[in-house]
């Protein structure tokens, strides 16, 4: 009889332990300025633009992420179509909060007797305060998070590229998102110098709004020069014959007559239009380099600098930034997925990268 017992306890105890793994989740969140990605169990289950419409009046949540971005520049003055995060961090902490909660739910796999909670980590700019810090961790809560834990981008990227972190060899990454250029030479789990500076793919696209605004006479939207800038964006305006892009048609308002105007924009007016913004996220690498300790950046002249981001698939960037800093410039195989690829492996050896995750 007391073999029976002790035989149901510890079936018990399996039963619950099995429940409770079924119920907890990981996931890990690039929340990104531009997109929000989630990955769970080393796939990107969700990549979808970090944009929310609300109703003005009743402050309800009309649509999110793609749908939401398909109404920008389209609405009226019931909806507010609100990017709840600029320059890598919260600046509207109900439509960040609403906006995360929605992408959870949209995630969340149910169980027959209780909704799957998650344990979550979320990659943070270097030169977040702590006030922005508390934003992000308060926002994940708020939408269903049972633990939330952060890892900074430029250590996340560095992971995701295959970059042993807590080697003695140093390495500089330059992760070039929506709202900041993150740029940090890290060794021993430790980010030993950083630039955060809070220009990259938005300013760029603002760039070229005005370019075309004040160079041809066209008024156009966020997206059409988003658009622009993916098709022909390029770092430089001599570029190798083999990846040079065809002219890309751009439709706006004419600012002289008012009406519709169509001009075709080759990779030089990008080139030109974001030459200011370039050349200071250039002067941050050149300052970081100069800050870094000589033995790191023997290291770094060997190894070189690795770009990841959305800004690292500007057409020759590679090679813009190799002539500046006379060092070897490598772009990451998948850029735009770098930061949540590292952060979910981070997420899964949690005892391993420790020293770099912060609650």
């Amino acid at each position: 009889m007391l073999n029976r017992l002790r035989n149901f306890k510890f079936k018990d105890f399996n039963f619950f332990k099995n429940l409770n793994s079924k119920i907890r989740g990981e996931i890990a969140i690039d929340l990104g300025t531009a997109n929000t990605l989630i990955l769970e169990n080393g796939l990107v289950i969700l990549n979808e633009p970090s944009v929310i419409a609300i109703d003005n009046h009743s402050k309800e949540v009309i649509s999110v992420g793609v749908q939401a971005k398909r109404m920008q520049g389209k609405g009226n003055s019931e909806i507010a179509i609100i990017r709840p995060l600029k320059d890598g961090v919260i600046a509207d902490y109900y439509a960040a909060e609403q906006m995360i909660r929605y992408f959870i739910k949209k995630i969340k796999t149910e169980s027959k007797i209780v909704s799957k909670s998650y344990r979550v980590l979320i990659c943070i700019p270097s030169g977040i305060t702590e006030v922005e810090k508390r934003a992000v961790r308060d926002s994940a809560l708020q939408a269903g998070a049972h633990e939330v834990l952060m890892i900074y981008e430029p250590i996340a990227s560095a992971i995701g590229i295959g970059i042993d972190v807590e080697d003695s060899v140093g390495c500089m990454i330059v992760d070039i998102g929506g709202g900041t250029s993150e740029i940090a030479v890290i060794s021993l789990s430790s980010i030993v110098t950083n630039q955060s500076i809070r220009i990259a793919g938005d300013t760029f696209t603002e760039d070229i709004i005005e370019y075309i605004r004040r160079k041809h006479n066209i008024l156009i939207g966020d997206q059409t020069g988003e658009n622009l800038k993916i098709a022909v964006g390029s770092a430089m305006l001599n570029l190798d014959e083999d990846i040079v892009p065809p002219p890309f048609e751009v439709r706006g308002r004419d600012l002289v007559t008012g009406t519709p105007k169509v001009a075709l924009i080759g990779y030089a007016d990008v080139s030109h239009a974001i030459e200011k913004s370039l050349s200071k996220i250039e002067t941050s690498i050149l300052k970081a380099l100069e800050e870094t300790p000589p033995e790191l950046a023997s290291d770094i002249s060997h190894k070189g600098i690795f770009l990841t981001g959305g800004g690292a698939l500007l057409r020759g960037l590679d090679k813009r930034l190799s002539f500046k800093t006379k060092v070897p410039v490598t772009v990451a195989v998948n850029p735009l997925e770098s930061v949540v690829m590292g952060t979910g492996i981070a997420l899964k050896n949690i005892t391993k990268y420790k020293k770099v995750l912060m609650e």
